[in-house]
Order: C-alpha cells, then sequence, then structure tokens
C-alpha cells in the first residue's frame, strides 16, 4: 500500500481560522486517503523552534512515498521560511519521498496521487 505524509499548518495556531472545523476537515481528508487505497499521516506544524522536531520524527516514522505540502504553508508570504525548512527537511530526512503540492485540505488526496 503506498505512504503518504501531509504536512500542514497546525489548526489551533492558524490566526482566524476555526480549528475545530479545520481539523474536522483534515480528519475527513485522513479518511479518503484510505478510501483510496493509501496510507497517510499528517504531520501538522507551527511556525516556532518545534517545527523542526515535530517534522524530523515524521519524515523519519516511515520510509514515506510522497510527502503532500499544504497550500496553508506554501501561499502564506510569513510563512516563507517554514515552507523552505520543510522542503530542505523533506530533502534530507525522506529522500526517496516524491514532493506535491496541494491547494487546500480538501485535494491532498490528488496531489499525492499525481506521485504514486
Amino acid at each position: 500500500m503506498p505512504s503518504a505524509l501531509v504536512v500542514g499548518y497546525a489548526p489551533q495556531a492558524a490566526p482566524g481560522v476555526d480549528g475545530d472545523a479545520l481539523r474536522a476537515a483534515l480528519d475527513e481528508e485522513l479518511t479518503r486517503f484510505g478510501e483510496h487505497g493509501i496510507d497517510a499521516a499528517m504531520a501538522l506544524v507551527v511556525f516556532d523552534e518545534s517545527a523542526e522536531s515535530v517534522l524530523v520524527a515524521a519524515l523519519t516514522e516511515r520510509p514515506w512515498d510522497v510527502v503532500v505540502v499544504g497550500g496553508g504553508i506554501r501561499k502564506t508570504e510569513q510563512l516563507l521560511p517554514l515552507f523552505e525548512q520543510i522542503v530542505n527537511l523533506i530533502r534530507r530526512h525522506a529522500p526517496q519521498a516524491s514532493i506535491a503540492f496541494n491547494t487546500s485540505g480538501g485535494d491532498s488526496v490528488e496531489a499525492a496521487r499525481r506521485w504514486l
């Protein structure tokens, strides 16, 4: 079974966002992965010194086939340093994984499937 790790910004850390609603949507997306025969997990980070350790732990948990980086991180200008850090950590700790990008939390499955 192929595997995917989705990296996103932690719902509770996103300003002006209903964290509970966003978390529910992310959980629904994990269910969709299973429906497509993909074993998936999420690594949700905040923009602080904990981001690297959270990401390294998730990236080295197993050999991922694809890592999907969420649009919330990629599209937010002030998170550019975090986006760069994520891409470099993927290259270093999961070099076998393809890297995919979603446009929202609701199309992570499609992003991953482009590379599986």
